[in-house]
């Protein structure tokens, strides 16, 4: 496995669980070991799309396990030959069988807008994503095709019955807080997955005297390290321009010295 790859999942695996308890009625959360255990050497992970390799990543983990028997991930629901959804992962623990979905994400505490309901001012970076809007998805689309006609009859194949299947989920975030302003209720949140800060494109000459590394999406996922090619202010001020103007919030690494290297997502907003 190349070094990109391991500082990845070592990333994926550090990343903790986002909820202490399961906020989706009949839902059961899936915790994996937090070690670094890679069993194959040359094990290839081939996603180059974060959502898909935190999947990879996921499966992997869980077919090291003995005790799992791995039936099927990213099994395509169809109906007239067209696919109505997609179950993440199916395999059998301990005689049970399990549905698993896996979601990895990246939320910032909104300030500009105000709430009602305390975890809607999580959102994407972007503002076209909100851990509301993903909680929706899960308890009225992803989790109740489960039991639609069309799944049970591509379970049969596999001798499953819909009626014994547990459901699962597989739920890490990484927490970004405002710099201005990092007193936050996390509620039924894990503090543990508070990852940085974020900064509005407006207010970022306040780290001119810092070095700035802008990581590549799939990056996101690791810790900050020395070993990057680290720019000035002024040349990583254009190159985040330019991502601004299109609306993107990119995630930057900020050097305050040999020790302290922080994520920050410098925002459009």
């Amino acid at each position: 496995m190349d070094q990109s790859t391991l500082l990845r999942y070592n990333g994926y695996v550090k990343t903790p669980s986002l909820f202490k308890i399961s906020s989706l009625p009949h839902i059961g959360l899936t915790e994996l070991s937090s070690k670094i255990e890679l069993e194959v050497d040359d094990f290839a992970f081939k996603n180059q799309r974060l959502g898909k390799l935190v999947e990879e990543f996921v499966f992997y983990q869980l077919q090291q396990n003995k005790s799992v028997k791995w039936i099927s991930e990213n099994l395509q629901i169809q109906k007239d030959r067209k696919t109505i959804g997609e179950l993440d992962g199916l395999y059998i623990l301990n005689d049970t069988p399990i549905h698993l979905e896996v979601v990895y994400k990246f939320y910032l505490y909104d300030t500009l807008e105000s709430y009602s309901e305390p975890l809607s001012y999580w959102i994407g970076p972007n503002r076209n994503d909100s851990l509301c809007y993903k909680l929706d998805k899960l308890k009225n689309k992803q989790f109740p095709l489960l039991y639609n006609n069309e799944t049970s009859k591509q379970l049969a194949q596999y001798n499953i019955d819909i009626a014994n299947v547990s459901q699962q989920l597989c739920f890490k975030a990484q927490l970004f807080l405002p710099y201005y302003d990092s007193k936050v209720k996390f509620e039924a949140l894990n503090e543990n997955c508070v990852s940085g800060f974020y900064l509005s494109f407006e207010s970022i000459s306040i780290f001119k005297e810092l070095k700035f590394y802008i990581p590549q999406k799939l990056d996101w996922l690791i810790a900050p390290h020395n070993d990057v090619i680290w720019q000035d202010y002024d040349t990583i001020k254009m190159k985040i321009q330019r991502d601004i103007e299109a609306k993107r919030s990119p995630l930057v690494w900020l050097k305050y010295n040999e020790t302290k290297l922080v994520k920050c997502f410098i925002t459009f907003w």
